[in-house]
Parts: C-alpha cells; structure tokens; sequence
C-alpha cells in the first residue's frame, strides 16, 4: 500500500494536478491560488501541501508549517477508500456532514455552493486515484 501525502506522493499529485484540465483550466479561470493541506484525522498538522497558484500546483510536499487556505482530513481507511473509488458530490457531502471529511481550514459550505470550485474539487480526488 502506498504511503499517503508524502513529499514523493505529493509531487506525484501535482504532476497529476496539473495534466487535469478539468482542475488546472478550470481554477486558472477564476484565478485560484491557495494553499492545501491534507492529512489524516486526530493529527496535530496536515501530512502533505499543495501550493497552487491561478489553478496550477506550483510546489507540493511535505507539511512544514505553511499557513493554509484549506486543509482537508479524513481517516487513513476514508482516504484509501477514495482512491480505490473517488467520491462523487454527493459522497463528499455525506462524507462532510457525517464526519469523515474535516475542514480545519476553509469554508465546505461556501466552495461547494460555487459551480467554479466546486466540480475541480470533487475533480481533485479523482486526481488522486490515479497515483
């Protein structure tokens, strides 16, 4: 099994991030530029980060102590599960209401409400399940 949100797998999400113009386009559009963190639940801090500006991930790594725009988390078991089979809206929402999905940053409600974040989102666990 592969070792989640380490400086190799995080560098492969921003090859991957980037290939996907349903996330780089899409986000370049709207000028997004943010700074994610992911990570699993009950830790201390995100494992690995992501920094994305006007929709491409210009570095990606390890977590060492970057402020964050959003950092997503969810248990090891949640994660793996996404990547043998991404989420779709729906399962993200339930996923967020029911707790499997945290944000201890950025605001859920508000992204998912806005078209233009919202489908490169959920496009972005897709992503995932490529590496």
């Amino acid at each position: 099994m592969v070792e989640l949100f380490t400086d190799e797998w995080m560098q492969d999400f921003k090859e991957a991030w980037n290939c996907e113009p349903e996330l780089k386009a899409e986000l370049a559009e709207i000028g997004f530029d943010s700074i994610i963190g992911y990570g699993f639940q009950g830790d201390d801090k995100p494992r690995g980060v992501i920094v994305v500006k006007c929709g491409e991930v210009i570095d990606a790594g390890a977590f060492h102590g970057h402020e964050l725009n959003w950092d997503l988390r969810a248990s090891e078991g949640t994660w793996n599960a996404w990547l043998a089979k991404p989420p779709g809206m729906m399962g993200l929402g339930v996923a967020y209401t029911s707790g499997k999905l945290n944000f201890l940053s950025g605001d859920y409600a508000a992204m998912i409400k806005d078209p233009q974040m919202a489908g490169p989102f959920v496009k972005s666990f897709a992503v995932m399940a490529l590496l």
